[in-house]
């Protein structure tokens, strides 16, 4: 039976490398420091994996609110148009009215 890897396979690109080479200097000490080093180390890999998603899900959101605002700028802008020529109508008509 092969013995467990000591150094966690849950290391992959989403790891800053420093993170890494600290796995696997953890990954060579005794057993006995390894012990009390394993665990916070898995938290620490979990922790910056979280931290990377939620970085990546509000980089998404900005992106998405920074569309959002481009529209309704355009919207605004359209509807002040079409408010200016109205009101350019009604004057007219005003206009035309009062002349008789």
């Amino acid at each position: 039976m092969n013995p467990r890897p000591r150094f966690p396979d849950l290391l992959d690109d989403d790891v800053p490398r420093e993170l890494i080479e600290l796995g696997k200097r953890i990954a060579t000490l005794p057993e006995e420091l390894y012990a009390g080093f394993n665990e916070p180390f898995v938290q620490t890999v979990e922790a910056t994996r979280r931290r990377k998603r939620v970085l990546s899900l509000v980089q998404e959101t900005l992106s998405q609110l920074r569309l959002d605002v481009k529209y309704l700028l355009f919207d605004l802008e359209v509807t002040r148009r079409e408010r200016d020529e109205l009101r350019r109508q009604v004057d007219e008509m005003q206009a035309g009215d009062a002349g008789f």
